[in-house]
């Protein structure tokens, strides 16, 4: 088993439990020194897409799911890694400032770009999701 940090459209726990059923929500949390930025253009989306910037001092709001490795394969392709984006090694920051480690996404395409409504949408419902403000 693992953490995956979702920060994105994955945060919508409707959307997680189409793309990988069994995963398990656990907890909000926090990756501190990152922003989220939208970046490329997804055909999907019809926009960009979330990603992370290394901003000193930042802190990316997100959640964690726990994944066996077979899920995570199922999120890799999902996620377009290894073609468009990395998988990373994270620390993030639960709501009692305990450290745990995770595993997130993060895009090599950094030129910013515009998202849809709806893939803004999507994130919202999962800050809901997540009791996240």
């Amino acid at each position: 088993m693992m953490n995956y940090f979702a920060y994105g459209s994955n945060l919508s726990l409707k959307q997680m439990a189409k793309r990988v059923p069994s995963v398990k929500p656990r907890f909000p949390a926090i990756l501190p020194n990152y922003t989220v930025v939208f970046t490329g253009f997804s055909r999907k989306w019809r926009g960009g897409t979330a990603t992370l910037r290394y901003t000193p001092g930042a802190k990316a709001k997100g959640a964690i799911y726990e994944i066996t490795a077979k899920e995570l394969a199922v999120l890799d392709k999902h996620e377009d890694y290894p073609e468009s984006r990395d998988r990373i090694s994270v620390k993030v920051i639960t709501q009692d400032d305990e450290f745990v480690d995770a595993v997130t996404y993060i895009s090599r395409t950094q030129q910013e770009s515009k998202p849809s409504q709806d893939y803004l949408a999507m994130i919202r419902q999962g800050y809901k999701d997540w009791r996240i403000r």
